[in-house]
């Protein structure tokens, strides 16, 4: 292949004037503007097409909305909060925290809001990047800060649009719509429509869940913080450092557990669902049709302690036919049934599988991305792609997302791109990216090893490519720390 010839031989000169383009202000891309300022790369444009910063936690904004990650586990690692309100902090108050730490770190300067990118395409070795408005900047770096949940998936329900009510994703929620006394509907049963449905219930005069598959749901001990314990937090850092600690091992017993379906670790989570469900869901009719068909772990969990005592509200209903199509005056079931509603939810996910896309990206020799991944989406270590030098991202495919936090992962990749953009700084060559032999390598094993996990254990789920294969790091935690530390440099080109 014509990018895996040996490493360049080093070009004479540092080169300090690195240029980098950021595509996204969410937690990622306030992440890197904070990282690079601090590494002396001062030449550093984020791009954010939204008018404010926040990314998934500024979009999603539906009531209920928590954090299914430890709030001090949740932060960065060089900000921690002693303010968080909760074991697990809502929606709002992270986006807050990002804004906060933005102001405080000073880098809301480097970011334009309201100019989405639109296209990258590598040229004589620098990176053209344009946006909507028509704005050409080039760069030598663009690191890709774009998310994974970020794209709402519509699902294709006949006569979807015919529907008289107020509809829209959960992530579009339309707080002009009052759902005081209105009879809703939510499709859907992930972590969204349940934090939903016990949001809502009380509010309503009719909740329908229509369930599309069942959930294990883990109990969720989700106590407020004292105004005491705020202030030793405060005063003793330690405090905060033992708390995010003890999270991060619990996480990574469940990362461990997560390679081997049958250990013991699995199999006690599995009982701590299912006890929950039996001991809480009194209706034996209902608890059976709340009683997931696959191994808990198998989805992501759901983290909730009170979903089951919503969804038995004497005005809520659970719906396990599935739906027909829509009309305009509510949701049409396939047993011949029409549920009347006043709103329709559609709490269906994300496209997980876009990551930079819809940007169209143009490497090395006019190569595509949205071509290179005409398949399913591939990344070395999900940072770097073959032939799109230079071209850098967070959270890209195959990463960490099985109920980890995404900024510890964010904050290691960060550190290991660093690292390859200081070869850049150097002189040791202008462009580097991953080998095809190095992503090949790295899938073959992968691929096997997700074989191997317990989300490959018979359910459906978003990290399911279109073989069926779990799209994620599929190794314990600790195994994508170490790959983080340093790069193995026989796996990259480096060219001057």
């Amino acid at each position: 292949m014509p990018n895996d010839r040996p490493a360049a031989e080093p070009t004479p000169g540092p080169r300090p004037d690195v240029r980098v383009a950021v595509i996204g202000a969410g937690m990622a891309g306030v992440l890197t503007a904070i990282k690079l300022r601090e590494a002396g790369i001062t030449a550093c444009t984020v791009y954010e097409k939204a008018d404010r910063l926040g990314g998934t936690w500024r979009e999603n904004t539906y009531p209920g909305i928590c954090c299914d990650v430890p709030s001090h586990l949740y932060s960065y690692s060089f900000a921690p909060n002693p303010q968080w309100s909760r074991v697990y902090s809502p929606g709002a108050e992270i986006e807050a925290y990002f804004e906060d730490v933005a102001h405080r770190f000073d880098v809301l300067d480097l970011i334009r809001f309201g100019d989405e990118v639109v296209g990258c395409r590598f040229v004589d070795g620098r990176w053209l990047v344009t946006t909507a408005s028509g704005r050409c900047d080039e760069a030598d770096v663009v690191i890709a800060a774009t998310g994974v949940l970020h794209h709402p998936n519509i699902p294709d329900f006949d006569g979807l649009d015919s529907f008289a009510g107020a509809c829209f994703h959960s992530a579009r929620w339309d707080h002009d719509v009052d759902v005081d006394g209105a009879r809703i509907g939510i499709v859907g049963t992930g972590s969204t429509a349940v934090q939903i449905v016990a949001a809502v219930v009380d509010r309503v005069d009719r909740l329908t869940l229509f369930q599309r598959t069942a959930q294990w749901i883990t109990p969720q001990v989700n106590g407020a913080y004292s105004a005491a314990e705020q202030a030793a937090f405060a005063s003793d850092q330690t405090l905060i450092d033992s708390a995010r600690a003890k999270t991060s091992e619990a996480f990574d017993t469940f990362s461990a557990a997560a390679t081997d379906p049958d250990s013991a670790v699995i199999d006690w989570i599995e009982q701590a669902c299912r006890t929950n469900l039996e001991e809480n869901v009194h209706d034996p009719e209902l608890r059976e049709r709340l009683r997931p068909d696959y191994r808990a772990a198998c989805k992501r969990l759901v983290v909730s302690s009170d979903f089951y005592p919503a969804i038995q509200r004497p005005n809520a209903e659970l719906v396990t036919d599935a739906i027909a199509g829509v009309e305009p005056t509510g949701v049409r079931t396939t047993d011949g049934r029409l549920h009347p509603l006043d709103v329709l939810v559609l709490a269906t996910g994300f496209h997980v599988d876009w990551f930079v896309r819809p940007i169209e990206v143009i490497g090395r020799g006019g190569v595509a991305l949205n071509d290179r991944w005409l398949a399913r989406p591939e990344a070395y270590l999900s940072i770097s792609v073959p032939d799109f030098p230079n071209f850098f991202m967070l959270n890209g495919p195959n990463g960490p997302v099985g109920n980890f936090s995404l900024i510890e992962v964010a904050e290691l990749q960060l550190g290991y791109i660093l690292q390859l953009i200081g070869r850049i700084r150097a002189g040791d060559g202008r462009e580097i990216s991953a080998t095809t032999a190095a992503l090949d390598a790295f899938e073959t094993d992968r691929v096997a090893a997700a074989r191997r996990t317990v989300w490959a254990t018979g359910c459906r789920s978003w990290y399911l490519d279109d073989r069926g294969v779990p799209a994620i790091w599929p190794w314990p935690f600790p195994r994508f720390r170490a790959a983080m530390a340093a790069p193995a440099w026989d796996a990259y080109d480096l060219r001057a």
